[in-house]
């Protein structure tokens, strides 16, 4: 090699290698897929299906949008049709435990609060409830979309419920009573 005369020189190589070497460590960085779920970008999750019988799509839609001053979400279900995106207030979410939670104002002026929680990896977000009118445990798991252009898939229905023996009829008539309207009893289901 040749000897340096100029420490000018000498620096601003040593600069240009160490600029070099920090590139590289960070495209191997870069090129690693976060676990979780990412800090800034777009999300969207989904359940959204076909009814068999009718062709109806059934099912929601989260979109998370994450920006640096705040998270946004756009929440969509289906009543028949896919309804109006609807864009929530209030967003919160921890990071460090998957917890989430929104409000939303339906075209009734009423707000509601949806709350779930993402997995681990960031694939699932699970929201509180379930379907099924809360006979049946079938959580409300809506999986993370990459690919868009697929084919909805087929809805799963609801499991028939076993209703519950009929009483015994007396075996005498009792004296009539005067007509009265009545909530209906509460049921353990």
């Amino acid at each position: 090699m040749y000897s340096m005369k100029s420490p000018r020189l000498a620096a601003m190589l040593a600069a240009l290698l160490l600029a070099g070497a920090s590139g590289a460590a960070a495209a191997a960085v870069k090129g690693k897929k976060p676990a979780g779920l990412e800090r800034y970008g777009v999300a969207v999750y989904s359940d959204l299906c076909l009814q068999k019988d009718s062709g109806e799509i059934g099912g929601q839609r989260v979109t998370l949008h994450r920006f640096a001053e705040a998270d946004s979400v756009i929440y969509e279900f289906t009543a028949g049709a896919l309804s109006w995106p609807i864009v929530a207030s209030d967003v919160n979410l921890d990071a460090a435990t998957g917890a989430f939670d929104f409000t939303i104002t339906g075209a009734d002026s009423e707000e509601r609060t949806i709350a779930g929680k993402f997995s681990r990896d960031g694939q699932t977000l699970t929201l509180e409830g379930d379907y099924c009118g809360g006979n049946v445990r079938m959580p409300m798991k809506l999986s993370r979309v990459r690919d868009f252009g697929r084919a909805l898939k087929t809805c799963t229905p609801c499991p028939v419920v076993p209703e519950a023996p009929a009483e015994a009829a007396p075996a005498e008539p009792a004296p009539a009573a005067p007509l009265q309207e009545s909530a209906p009893a509460p049921s353990d289901a």
